[in-house]
C-alpha cells in the first residue's frame, strides 16, 4: 500500500487545489475508480471448478477488470508492480473513452536555439531503450523537459500530453551499490541490504540476490520533470528489436504508421513476466508496446492513425537491437534522434517501398540486392500480416483492425516481390 501511494500522486496542498479547479472527466459521468486488492487470496479447490480462468493458473492469481464501472480486483499478487499495472490499466481505459491515446512509453520536449519546440514520444517494452532515450541529456545541447518514461496520454484533438505517474519504477540492475542516483530511491523490491565499512545500510542492487530488482524513484531525480506538455506532439517513434529493420525508417502513410505500432515487435526483457513455456528469446508482437489494454485494439489504431493523418504527427521506427547481426549502439540511436529533432535528417525512398523512407546511417546500410536479406525482411513483414489476420480471429475478433490496416502491411510485402 505504501508503494502504491508513493508511485502515484499523493494529495498535497498543490494537487488538492488543482483537483478542485479541474474539469470532471467525461462531463462528470465517469464513476470513481475502485480497486480491491487481497495479496493473501488463494482460490478454493472445489469439484467442477477450473482454475483455467485465472491470470496465472500455476501461481493461482487473478486480476479482474470491469472498466465500464472503473472497478478492479487484484487477487493473490504480492508484488507492487501488479498493482501499478492494474492502476494504469484502469486509467488508460478511462483515457481511451475520453479522446486520449493511451501511451506506454516516454515523452520529452526539446527547446531548440531558434525558440521552437519539438515533442518526441517513444514507445517500447521494458529493456527496449525508451527510458534511455527519454532521459538522454544530449550533452546539454538543448533545454529539455521530460514528461515521463513509462506512462502518459495524448489528447488527440489538442495533441497535448499528460503524465500518469509522478515517480519512476526503475530496475535496480543498472545502479551499483553506493551509486549517487540511489539517494533518490524511496522504496525497493527484490533487493537486499548490507552494512558498509562505515556501518551505514546500503542497498544491494545489480540483481545480485535475484532478478528484477526494482525501486520507486522520486521525480526529484530528474530536475526537468513536468506533469503536462502543452506543445503538440511532433513525432512518434516505435522502438523495435527487429533485426531486419535498419536503425531508423520513416513511415509516410497514416494506416502504415499506425499498423506498425499495432505490430510492434521486440524481444522481451527479464522484467517481463511470461507464461510458462514461452520462449523468452522469441521475437514477439505487443501492440503499441502496451499489454494492459481492456478495450478493442482498433481504438488505439484509430487514435494513432488520427495523430498522423489529421494532426500531421511524423512517425518513425527505430531499431535499438541489432541489424543483421550488428548491434545498434545507443550513440547511433541518439545521433539519429538529434538529426531528426534538428531537421538535419535526410530521408529518401527506401528500395521498392512507396510509404517507407530511410536515412542512411554509416555501418547500417541495407543491401536490397542481397536476396537473403530481402527474404528475411519479407518474412518479418509477413509475420505482421499474420498477426493482423490473427487479431480478426482470436478472442472472437475482439481486436480486429479495420481493413486498411491489413492492406497497408500487405502492400509492403507485395512491394518486396
Amino acid at each position: 500500500m505504501y508503494n502504491w501511494m508513493l508511485n502515484f500522486q499523493y494529495m498535497s496542498d498543490e494537487y488538492v487545489k488543482m483537483y478542485k479547479a479541474s474539469q470532471p472527466v467525461g462531463d462528470g459521468k465517469e464513476p470513481d475508480i475502485y480497486i480491491f486488492s487481497d495479496p493473501q487470496w488463494v482460490p478454493v479447490e472445489a469439484p467442477g471448478v477450473s482454475f483455467d480462468c485465472l491470470s496465472d493458473p500455476a501461481k493461482k492469481t487473478l486480476c479482474y477488470f470491469n472498466t465500464e464501472t472503473n472497478c478492479a480486483c487484484i487477487l493473490g499478487m504480492r508484488y507492487f508492480g501488479e498493482h501499478k499495472k492494474g492502476t494504469l490499466t484502469m486509467v488508460w481505459a478511462i483515457a481511451n473513452r475520453n479522446g486520449y491515446a493511451s501511451c506506454h512509453g516516454g515523452q520529452k520536449e526539446y527547446l531548440l536555439p531558434d525558440g521552437s519546440k519539438y515533442v518526441a514520444s517513444v514507445y517500447g517494452l521494458s529493456g527496449s531503450g525508451k527510458s534511455t532515450l527519454t532521459h538522454a541529456k544530449h550533452g546539454g545541447k538543448y533545454e529539455i523537459k521530460v514528461l515521463h518514461d513509462d506512462a502518459f496520454i495524448i489528447n488527440t484533438d489538442t495533441c497535448a500530453s499528460i503524465a500518469i505517474e509522478p515517480t519512476y519504477f526503475d530496475k535496480t540492475a543498472d545502479y551499483p551499490t553506493g551509486c549517487e542516483d540511489n539517494k533518490y530511491l524511496l522504496t525497493a523490491q527484490n533487493c537486499s541490504a548490507t552494512l558498509d565499512d562505515e556501518g551505514k545500510i546500503q542497498l544491494v542492487t545489480e540483481d545480485i540476490r535475484n532478478g528484477n530488482g526494482r525501486a520507486i524513484k522520486s521525480k526529484l531525480w530528474s530536475p526537468n520533470r513536468v506533469d503536462k506538455i502543452d506543445a503538440p506532439v511532433n513525432a512518434i517513434f516505435w522502438i523495435m528489436k527487429d533485426p531486419t529493420i535498419p536503425p531508423v525508417v520513416k513511415l509516410k502513410g497514416a494506416s502504415l504508421a499506425s499498423v506498425m505500432g499495432a505490430t510492434l515487435a521486440t524481444k522481451r526483457s527479464s522484467a517481463e513476466r511470461l507464461a510458462p513455456g514461452v520462449d523468452p528469446n522469441k521475437l514477439v508482437v505487443v501492440p503499441y508496446a502496451n499489454p494492459f489494454r481492456t478495450y478493442p485494439l482498433a481504438n488505439d489504431y484509430e487514435k494513432f492513425k488520427k495523430l498522423v493523418e489529421e494532426k500531421n504527427v511524423d512517425c518513425y521506427i527505430v531499431n535499438t537491437g541489432d541489424f543483421m547481426g550488428k548491434k545498434v549502439q545507443p550513440k547511433d540511436t541518439l545521433g539519429i534522434l538529434e538529426a531528426i529533432v534538428e531537421k538535419r535528417a535526410d530521408f529518401h525512398k527506401w528500395g521498392p517501398f512507396s510509404d517507407i523512407e530511410i536515412m542512411d546511417w554509416e555501418g547500417f546500410i541495407p543491401n536490397m540486392e542481397d536476396s537473403e536479406y530481402v527474404a528475411q525482411l519479407k518474412a518479418r513483414m509477413n509475420d505482421r500480416v499474420n498477426e493482423i489476420e490473427a487479431f480478426g480471429v482470436n478472442k472472437e475478433g475482439y481486436d480486429k483492425l479495420p481493413d486498411d490496416a491489413l492492406e497497408a502491411i500487405k502492400k509492403v510485402v507485395d512491394e518486396l516481390g
